[in-house]
């Protein structure tokens, strides 16, 4: 009876109650441990011992690891939200999570006599975790006839994929396409924020402003869904299939169509609300990224990875770090007010993109990833002390959820 009550007491805590908590929080713990790993493998104070080079497990735990599962944790609590069905919680939800925790574990197996056995494990954990998240997602929309959010069914599945990819090239030790398969993701993983962004970004501005209407961009929407699609798919054709082929041009027509709409959006006066400005700004980070990228394809000046960076850390990270915070609080049924020093925390995220992506150019890139690593991680330090308590504890208001 004593065993059946603390298991009850453990699946039914908050943490199991919707998707996001303990997604938010697992992401906000990896971002804050994986970088933190890193950057003692940077300077040194850690010798990396595993076969595979330390860059390929960073570049997978921020991609896969850390946005993945951040994106699955709001994905399944706002189809909840879509459909009007209930998501994934309790057992089911703790399972996930620790598939989830177990991949990111399994890296550092380390067994004589089978050298590959811990890159074998994460593709076999990683792939039952993508397809664990993608079949409840898929029950809760097809069921719901949700027809306007297969969208996200197919991203997931296309980051489900790349992932795989990722895992067995390197297994194969074909490190430059492992790495092709990186970037194909961020591009896939910039078009999940143009779409989610295009969805609530005005939303939030207007109620955020008490605006009497949303500043609409229909067919700058629409636009930026087909173009990023055929920009992606050009891309992966050139680092796979035939290299003659580039994907500049669409890239820069997508950067172009993400700052215009970014210049749509802004009003100046969410400079004073920091849960929207800082959406505004990693948005326009995102622009910026891209419009980089494009033209890294036409100059040697201008370095392609560190354009890259601009996106993964200036744009998806401090989008990462906004929403959890937004999410946390409006889910939780708090007012979506935070202290100053998550305020501080954005704008630490937004100065790390720019110092790894801009400053290798003139203060050296070695200083220059180590100076961003230190902001990185004060800035997710502060999100864990300020929603670890919220992704934990029960709703202020006695709702459930």
């Amino acid at each position: 009876m004593h065993s059946r009550s603390t298991i009850h007491q453990i699946t039914t805590w908050p943490l199991w109650m919707r998707a996001f908590r303990p997604g938010f929080l697992a992401g906000g713990l990896l971002a804050f441990l994986s970088i933190g790993y890193w950057l003692l493998i940077l300077t040194g104070y850690v010798t990396w011992q595993l076969t595979m080079p330390a860059t390929i497990w960073h570049a997978h735990e921020m991609l896969f690891g850390f946005t993945g599962v951040v994106v699955v944790g709001f994905l399944l609590t706002a189809a909840q939200t879509w459909t009007g069905a209930p998501s994934i919680s309790g057992k089911a939800l703790m399972v996930l999570t620790f598939i989830w925790v177990s991949a990111r574990l399994a890296f550092f197996i380390v067994l004589p006599n089978f050298a590959s056995a811990n890159l074998l494990a994460v593709v076999g954990l990683q792939l039952a975790w993508w397809l664990g998240a993608i079949g409840v997602l898929a029950n809760m929309l097809l069921k719901a006839r949700s027809k306007n959010n297969y969208q996200f069914l197919a991203i997931l599945s296309v980051l489900c994929a790349l992932n795989i990819l990722y895992l067995i090239l390197v297994l194969i030790n074909n490190i430059q396409l492992a790495l092709a398969v990186v970037d194909t993701a961020v591009l896939v993983i910039s078009l999940l924020i143009g779409v989610v962004t295009g969805r609530v970004l005005p939303f939030f501005t207007a109620k955020g402003l008490a605006l009497s209407e949303q500043v609409r961009t229909p067919n700058i929407d629409k636009a930026l869904l087909y173009l990023s699609m055929l920009g992606i798919t050009l891309f992966f054709i050139s680092k796979f299939f035939l290299d003659s082929i580039s994907p500049a041009l669409i890239v820069l027509v997508v950067a172009s169509l993400h700052l215009i709409r970014a210049g749509i959006w802004w009003n100046k006066k969410v400079l004073k609300v920091p849960l929207l400005w800082s959406l505004h700004f990693s948005y326009l980070a995102l622009g910026v990224g891209l419009l980089l990228i494009a033209l890294s394809f036409y100059t040697s000046v201008i370095s392609f990875k560190d354009a890259l960076h601009l996106i993964t850390i200036g744009a998806v990270g401090m989008m990462i770090l906004a929403m959890m915070t937004r999410v946390s609080l409006g889910h939780t049924g708090r007012a979506l007010i935070i202290p100053n020093y998550m305020s501080i925390a954005f704008v630490l995220v937004l100065v790390a993109g720019i110092t790894r992506s801009i400053l290798p150019y003139f203060i050296g890139p070695y200083f220059a990833w180590r100076v961003s690593a230190l902001l990185w991680l004060a800035a997710f330090l502060l999100f864990l002390i300020h929603c670890t308590p919220i992704l934990t504890r029960c709703r202020v208001d006695g709702r459930s959820g």
